[in-house]
């Protein structure tokens, strides 16, 4: 039988282990259940941009990964398949702006071996000192993309979790492996807390950077690490009015724009209600062929 260990590598000895390591904060973002926006894959990568970093350990993605569910892309070129890329779990040492260090771990999420997944992040933990876990993503919600962009936040104790939620009782979701980790990090009684920021439905399926910088703003009041924002604050100015010039040339998508302002203005103000989300939301299909040619237009441009 497998052990955690046995899913991932060390490739670098030289940092300091144990529980006289100084504490640090773990920041995951894993790739594949939900991610709208592209949030936590743009803040992950945006983190590895910005600020020094070193590889740390590798997990044995061949054991992880179903390559029939998520298959890898490669390139043809004229007669012959180049430029294969193999999907990566990894984790890294990173420094912050004031020379703190944490640690990310980043990549695909894992499709096999979950309970062994959180045993080798437990065993990592203890290994560097963790003292904190925090997942990332983005979730599609019924928002304008003219409003500030909320978040949920989760915890495994309800004293991490500094900011009103919107959500009221209980809802059965599909888990992924980040929401098991917290989970299993919280039945063994260590930290762990996670942030889904609020994507406009509308632009789920589209890079978003001003969500990865939501996010990116979160971990550093959650964690007190001073990470730099000054390259996602200027993509997301540029995408935002990108968005709103394709926005203004569709009557069918300023008309649902200016309706999601109005429920979010009005939940806003209210008291009494706790979700942003309206009674009756447009759905994505209400945005009709008019948003779905903006959409495609935007994703032209960003490949582009």
């Amino acid at each position: 039988m497998l052990r955690p260990d046995d899913l991932y590598e060390i490739v670098d000895e030289s940092v300091a282990t144990g529980p006289a390591a100084t504490p640090k904060v773990l920041v995951h973002s894993l790739d594949g259940f939900m991610d709208a926006g592209q949030a936590g894959r743009v803040t992950a990568d945006h983190l590895l941009e910005v600020l020094d970093h070193r590889l740390l350990a590798r997990f044995d993605v061949d054991l992880l990964h179903d390559y029939r569910a998520r298959r890898p892309e490669v390139t043809f070129a004229e007669d012959r398949f180049t430029d294969y890329t193999p999907p990566h779990l990894s984790l890294h040492l990173v420094t912050d702006d004031a020379g703190v260090d944490f640690l990310l771990l980043e990549g695909a999420e894992p499709d096999n071996h979950w309970d062994r997944f959180a045993g080798a992040i437990r065993q990592l933990n203890e290994l560097y000192n963790v003292t904190l876990t925090v997942g990332v993503h983005g979730i599609p919600m019924g928002v304008p993309h003219t409003r500030p962009l909320g978040l949920t936040a989760h915890a495994t104790r309800p004293e991490l979790v500094t900011r009103s939620n919107i959500w009221d009782g209980e809802m059965l979701l599909p888990a992924s492996a980040g929401t098991m980790l917290q989970v299993r990090l919280g039945e063994a009684g260590k930290d762990a807390m996670g942030f889904a920021v609020h994507v406009p439905h509308y632009l789920a399926e589209n890079r978003f950077p001003g969500a990865a910088l939501a996010l990116v703003h979160a971990i550093s009041a959650a964690t007190g690490l001073l990470l730099p924002s000054k390259a996602l604050l200027d993509e997301a100015a540029v995408t935002g009015r990108l968005v709103d010039e394709q926005v203004e040339a569709s009557e069918d998508a300023s008309a649902v724009v200016k309706a999601l302002e109005t429920q979010y203005d009005a939940a806003e103000g209210s008291l009494t209600r706790k979700s942003l989300l309206a009674d009756s939301t447009p759905s994505a299909d209400e945005l009709g062929a008019e948003v779905e040619q903006f959409l495609a237009e935007l994703n032209r441009e960003d490949n582009d």
